[in-house]
């Protein structure tokens, strides 16, 4: 019998049988609130009723009109629609399919357009799984190990992340950008470098946010170097940190934005932005590709977007992800074995450590279990996956939010309960 890989392992034992709004019910009945998103991805939630109308109306017109071979009204309307919420300046968009084939495809406009080969990543950050994005990743050793040699080129430096140097937001960041400078004077000289790829939140590495110093440090040193910024907005874009794009919270502008994950409520669409000036520098025949620009994914994200636009899901994000993470700070203040709480918007954290302050993934995975039978669906992120993190639909009201704290209350007890007899 043939049967899916057996690395492909599920987070949770559900399978599912339908899903609607914040909820995934499962095959035996049961619902579940769903605090993954598919990973951050159904943003207006599952099967909003205008996005499945606006699919089920393409299906039956056009499905594929492949777009470097055709163009369709989908995509027309696409382009429009977000020419709306781009930052001022980044009127030019390619799409593919996947954030990691979106990030290559930023890598090479890049690496073209400046005629330069190295690109600096921050340590922590999650790019994707294809050779170039995973050469650029640098969250977990699970991502990039085993397919060795990685692509060349890429060079790391720190990220602010406060909480794992035991310092201050302040100091994290002053120590970060000084040894950006290091970098710059030491292993990739300015001449050679291309861009500079950061996430505004780290995403598989722990949900930590940027500031405003970090990232106007980084576009200080592009301009004056003459590298790009880019910025990887595959899991932070279309509202779920509270702004409409991640980097809104830090007053600075990328030259290349990278989106994906909610921008088609579950449709696989991606794509990068940046001003028609830049975008030109790319080489003929560069870009491309089968899927890229589907109708019906262009259809569903236009739909998202009215949906986003209409239902001011960015304003929810904002005011529901203030309430979830008070809520999560009050289970946090009575539980010794979380040391952190921490993120923006819909995209919210909760790190587990040992009496030394050490990771403690055993705890993060009990306790992510056990909220499986509290009916709420969590995922782990973190380099020892020690990080229990929440993203649920941007459509989530006060009830969703407060039924869920209720359920990772009990999940936390149950969790820890075992944890000091270890």
């Amino acid at each position: 019998m043939t049967a899916l890989s057996p690395h492909l392992r599920q987070a949770t034992p559900v399978v599912a049988a339908r899903g609607e709004g914040v909820h995934l019910y499962g095959e035996d009945g049961r619902r579940y609130l769903d605090f993954t998103a598919g990973i951050g991805v159904t943003s207006t939630g599952h099967c909003h009723p205008k996005v499945v109308a606006a699919a089920q109306e393409q299906v039956g017109t056009l499905i594929h009109g492949q777009y470097t071979t055709v163009m369709h009204q989908p995509l027309r309307r696409l382009v429009d629609k977000l020419g709306e919420v781009l930052p001022a300046g980044l009127d030019s968009l390619f799409f593919t399919n996947s954030g990691s084939e979106a990030v290559e495809a930023a890598l090479r406009l890049a690496r073209q357009a400046t005629g330069r080969p190295n690109v600096i990543v921050c340590h922590g950050g999650f790019h994707g799984r294809t050779v170039a994005a995973a050469s650029m990743t640098t969250s977990g050793t699970r991502f990039r190990s085993g397919f060795s040699p990685l692509m060349s080129g890429v060079v790391v430096t720190p990220f602010p992340t406060a909480f794992r140097y035991g310092w201050d937001e302040e100091t994290a960041t002053r120590f970060a950008l000084k040894e950006l400078d290091y970098t710059l004077q030491t292993i990739s000289s300015p001449a050679d470098t291309a861009a500079i790829i950061v996430e505004p939140v780290l995403g598989e590495g722990g949900y930590v946010p940027a500031n405003r110093a970090f990232m106007e440090g980084l576009r200080e040193r592009a301009d004056r170097h003459g590298f790009l910024l880019i910025l990887d907005e595959v899991q932070t874009g279309v509202g779920r940190t509270g702004r409409f794009w991640g980097h809104d919270h830090f007053g600075v502008t990328p030259d290349i934005l990278v989106t994906a994950k909610g921008l088609a409520s579950g449709f696989p669409l991606s794509g990068i932005a940046a001003s028609e000036e830049l975008m030109t520098k790319a080489w003929p025949g560069s870009q491309g590709g089968t899927y890229g620009a589907n109708a019906v994914a262009c259809a569903a994200a236009c739909a998202t977007l009215d949906v986003v636009r209409d239902e001011k899901l960015v304003e929810n994000a904002e005011a529901m992800g203030k309430r979830l993470r008070h809520g999560l700070e009050a289970v946090a203040d009575r539980t010794p074995g979380i040391g952190d709480v921490r993120g923006l918007g819909l995209m919210l954290a909760t790190e587990f450590v040992t009496e030394d302050g050490s990771p403690d993934p055993e705890t993060a995975a009990r306790v992510q279990r056990a909220a499986v039978d509290e009916g709420l669906l969590l995922l782990l992120c973190g380099a020892w996956n020690q990080v229990v993190r929440m993203i649920p639909a941007l459509v989530i009201d006060e009830t969703g939010v407060d039924e869920g704290l209720q359920a990772w209350a009990n999940a936390v007890e149950a969790g820890t309960s075992g944890a000091a007899g270890r």
